[in-house]
């Protein structure tokens, strides 16, 4: 446990909450201090959605600190099983009540003997698992659930759709452009004549679970949250899965022909190469875009991506063999998804970064001065003090990563998405010079671009206006190198001497 003002990936519980407010009439019960509640304001904002966040926190006060929970957690089970009627009611614990060694797993077996809904408790070890691993878990424990509850009712139903259908496991809350992504898969299925039998878990009632093992296979486009369900389901039912996310035209293109040989393996004819032809040449701008002059100006250019495991491998391989742009660095903040990252980026960047710590991003990202960034909200507010543009490719996410216009990420629209997110990254670097030239707000002001905090830097007013005379598209590296030289040399008024300096340093 540590204490941070900044985290890539939450605690355990709220990985449960994602899950649980994502079914369909499913309350969640988390025990815990009032303040870990942020997660029921955080829904409300981010996902825009018109009804109330079915989380209740059963508080841990002092009271509870003295003479334990007591009734609390059961009464507060009991309540709103009456009060909202839902089918499953998930208890999660946290850190806290994982602290007052409290047996949650007594609690939940008590009030099932009173609710009409299933109850169930979080199996996760809010110790060892982050937000995504303890929703990955919590998926897998509620499908395997109600399956076995199907099972024993004599309600499971294993025969295959008449048509070819799939599974889509990875539709849930406060996730990067998620609607519009699986809007996309709906539309790409759809015209590859393959039906969707059930999407999980947004907006799915737990009581069509025991569907899941009618269709034919399952697709899942996330990494970080459906591979257990789907490794789950494979062991089984025998049912095949494709955990290729269809990011950027390449991607896209391979994810397709997985699920081409699938069908096939099941004595299904069918050839999707013409479809991807005919959408890679003429219905998709990306891939002409990639080859035009515009594009062909960002070959070489030096960039970094740093995100979730899925988005980062994803919009590393889009770079380097989509677009011809170099990867100095590429890495994730899933520290427990490193072996996969490592063999998917081989290749394809100098070095690869495995990491939490947002500080040490922050100073890899000001040491190598890339022309552009991609990454997650952290790594934009680095490229401001930096003056180095970002592209937001990754959760943690924010309320801009919940656009009212359709901004996929995945299949061919996505890739199309992707493709004016990477240009537009790169060539509003160039915006403050064009303002300089033809007008426009000021850009005279030259701002601190050191992460270090080593050295408290002062510039004289004769250097400033010597640096605002800089154009803006390359002052930014001008002042971090006088900056370097200065620390170097432990100078700590940087004057017109300093500058000149700095440049002689550099050029000899």
């Amino acid at each position: 446990m540590k204490l941070a003002y900044w985290m890539y990936a939450g605690p355990a519980h709220i990985g449960t909450l994602r899950i649980a407010s994502s079914f369909k009439n499913v309350h969640a019960i988390m025990h815990a201090p009032l303040g870990d509640d942020y997660f029921n304001v955080m829904r409300s904002m981010l996902e825009r959605k018109r009804d109330f966040t079915p989380v209740t926190a059963s508080v841990v006060d002092r009271h509870v600190l003295a003479r334990g929970s007591q009734e609390k957690v059961i009464n507060n089970i009991n309540r709103k099983d009456k009060e909202e009627q839902p089918d499953l009611i998930i208890l999660t614990p946290t850190c806290t009540s994982s602290i007052l060694q409290e047996d949650l797993q007594n609690f939940v077996n008590r009030a099932s003997f009173e609710t009409k809904a299933d109850v169930l408790l979080a199996d996760v070890n809010h110790y060892r698992v982050n937000e995504m691993q303890a929703a990955d878990r919590t998926l897998e424990q509620i499908v395997q659930f109600y399956i076995n509850k199907a099972k024993k009712n004599g309600q499971l139903d294993t025969r295959k759709t008449d048509e070819p259908s799939v599974n889509i496991i990875g539709s849930f809350n406060l996730a990067f452009h998620n609607q519009h992504d699986i809007a996309e898969l709906k539309r790409l299925l759809s015209e590859l004549k393959i039906k969707v039998n059930l999407i999980i878990p947004e907006g799915t009632s737990v009581y069509n679970l025991k569907d899941l093992p009618k269709a034919w296979f399952n697709l899942v486009p996330y990494r970080e949250i459906g591979v257990l369900t789907a490794e789950y389901l494979k062991k089984t039912f025998d049912m095949p899965f494709v955990d290729i996310t269809p990011m950027g035209i390449v991607e896209t293109a391979r994810c397709i022909r997985k699920m081409q040989y699938i069908l096939n393996q099941q004595n299904i004819s069918v050839n999707f190469e013409n479809y991807i032809d005919i959408q890679t040449r003429f219905i998709s701008q990306s891939a002409w875009f990639s080859r035009s002059i515009d594009c062909q100006n960002l070959t070489g250019k030096r960039a970094v991506v740093f995100g979730d495991s899925t988005h980062a491998v994803a919009i590393t391989k889009i770079l380097t063999k989509e677009m011809g742009i170099h990867v100095i660095w590429a890495g994730t903040y899933c520290k427990y998804d490193k072996s996969w990252v490592e063999k998917e980026l081989l290749g394809l960047c100098d070095e690869i970064i495995i990491t939490d710590d947002h500080n040490l991003i922050g100073d890899l990202i000001a040491k190598v001065e890339p022309a552009v960034i991609f990454g997650t909200q952290m790594e934009r507010h680095v490229g401001k003090r930096l003056n180095i543009p970002c592209g937001v490719i990754s959760a943690p996410v924010h309320i801009q990563n919940f656009p009212l216009s359709y901004r996929p990420f995945l299949g061919y629209e996505g890739a199309n998405q992707i493709a004016d997110l990477i240009y537009n990254s790169f060539t509003l670097g160039m915006e403050d010079h064009l303002l300089e030239i033809f007008g426009g707000h000021d850009t005279k002001e030259a701002i601190g671009g050191s992460l270090s905090t080593e050295f408290d830097l002062k510039w004289t007013i004769e250097a400033q206006t010597e640096l605002s005379k800089i154009p803006g598209f390359v002052r930014g590296k001008i002042q971090r190198n006088t900056e370097k030289f200065a620390q170097q040399k432990n100078i700590q008024l940087i004057d017109l001497e300093t500058i000149y300096a700095a440049k002689e340093a550099l050029n000899s």
